[in-house]
């Protein structure tokens, strides 16, 4: 899930920000419209979080501009106008939903959880590759029968890699797929979590590193 957290309120911002990744959300942050409105122009979100009382241009106009650009992100209005009046002029603006603030986080991650749900298009009920089976809908792995316990971002990991049988998935891919591309971490990262993931799936190794360009999934390989 890709998500655009725009607020100008940097600490809530970066703060939002940080609890939706832990959620094994991809996040990205703007913090004023003029940027928010750049980075939707071409970055595919599932979900904006989009600040109302924003600088540069107004979060009533980036809903607008998208709304009027037939955009597919859904938007979430975050506003401190939490007047019943307030929530139907957003609403009737193009918001998908609309949450005041202040407000409990954990109802914003269901907020954002639903409206990607009717963003996203249908998941194949089960990926099989190589021995692989990777349910998307229940968040299962086994390999040849055998279950395999994956962390969110492990799972990710996979489901790109399955998605693109036998094809080299780049690592700016994986990268921005996983963490966002706002993401700034050790570039070693990745190389760790994949090394994880290949520990877990056993032998033999069925995910090969192709250098200086990523990974692919294909049958079992020598590493």
């Amino acid at each position: 899930m890709r998500v655009l957290v725009v607020e100008d309120e940097r600490v809530l911002a970066d703060a939002i920000a940080t609890g939706l990744r832990r959620e094994a959300m991809a996040v990205d942050v703007a913090y004023d419209g003029a940027a928010a409105l750049e980075k939707t122009s071409y970055v595919d979100y599932d979900v904006i979080v989009l600040d109302r009382d924003l600088p540069k241009v107004h979060g009533d106009e980036v809903c607008r501009r998208l709304v009027s650009q037939r955009n597919p992100s859904r938007i979430l209005m975050l506003t401190a106008a939490g007047e019943v009046d307030d929530r139907v002029e957003g609403l009737e603006l193009g918001a998908d939903d609309y949450l005041a603030k202040p407000f409990v986080f954990m109802e914003l991650v269901a907020r954002v959880r639903a409206l990607a749900r009717r963003t996203a298009p249908p998941l194949p009920p089960v990926l099989e590759r190589a021995g692989i089976r990777l349910d998307p809908a229940k968040r299962t792995v086994t390999r040849d029968g055998r279950p395999i316990s994956l962390t969110r971002k492990e799972f990710a990991l996979l489901a790109c890699l399955a998605q693109a049988p036998g094809a080299v998935v780049p690592r700016e891919r994986l990268i921005t797929e996983v963490w966002g591309t706002a993401w700034q971490g050790v570039d070693r990262t990745l190389d760790v979590h994949m090394a994880t993931l290949r520990k877990k799936l056993g032998e033999p190794v069925l995910i090969q590193t192709v250098r200086g360009v990523g990974y692919r999934l294909g049958r079992s390989v020598a590493g």
